[in-house]
C-alpha cells in the first residue's frame, strides 16, 4: 500500500476524529462503549491542531488512513513529556491501513521529528491492552518506565513508555 505522511489539514478532521474513535471503540479500550465521554476528545481533531502537530498517513487518493498527534515540547497536550522530552499521543489507523506499515511509520515520523528537535526522549502513554501499539514501540526499542506509569482517570492506569535519542 503506497501513502504518505503530511501535517493534517481542516478537511481531514473530520475523517481522522472519526477513525480514531472507531478504531477506540472498536478495540474494546472505551469504559462506556458508545456513551464513553473521551469519544468528544478523541473526536476533536482541532483542539488537538491548535496546540499540537497533528500528522495523517493519506493513500494517493488523499483518504487519510490513519493519524498521531506529536507534541514536540511542553504544553497542553503534553501529559507526561519533560524538559527536553516529546511526546505522541491518540495515534490510530483505520482498518484497511492496518497491516500495512501505517503506525510503523506514524511512529517513525514521530521520532524523526523528536531528533530534528534535538530532544533527548521521545514517551507516550499507553493502555496495557494495546498489545499490538506495543509491539510497534518496542521494535522501535521503546522501553516501559513503571516509575511514569499514571493514572488520568480513576481505574484507568495508563503504562510509559520512553525511547532515548
Amino acid at each position: 500500500m503506497s501513502f504518505t505522511i503530511r501535517a493534517a489539514r481542516p478537511e481531514d478532521f473530520a475523517r481522522l476524529g472519526d477513525l480514531t474513535a472507531a478504531a477506540y471503540l472498536d478495540d474494546g479500550l472505551l469504559d462506556f462503549g458508545a456513551g464513553d465521554p473521551y469519544l468528544a476528545v478523541l473526536r476533536d481533531v482541532a483542539s488537538r491542531a491548535e496546540h499540537a502537530e497533528v500528522l495523517v498517513a493519506v493513500d494517493p487518493e488523499g483518504t487519510v488512513l490513519g493519524g498521531v498527534t506529536f507534541v514536540g515540547s511542553q504544553g497542553r497536550f503534553a501529559d507526561i513529556a519533560g524538559p527536553d522530552e516529546a511526546e505522541f499521543r491518540t495515534l490510530a489507523v483505520a482498518p484497511e491501513g492496518r497491516g500495512q506499515g501505517v503506525g510503523t511509520a506514524l511512529v517513525k515520523e514521530c521520532i524523526d521529528r523528536s531528533r530534528a528537535l534535538g530532544r533527548r526522549r521521545i514517551v507516550l502513554s499507553t493502555q496495557p491492552m494495546m498489545h499490538a501499539a506495543h509491539r510497534v514501540y518496542e521494535r522501535f526499542g521503546f522501553v516501559r518506565v513503571p516509575e511514569r506509569d499514571w493514572n488520568p482517570i480513576e481505574d484507568l492506569c495508563l503504562l510509559v513508555y520512553a525511547l532515548e535519542l
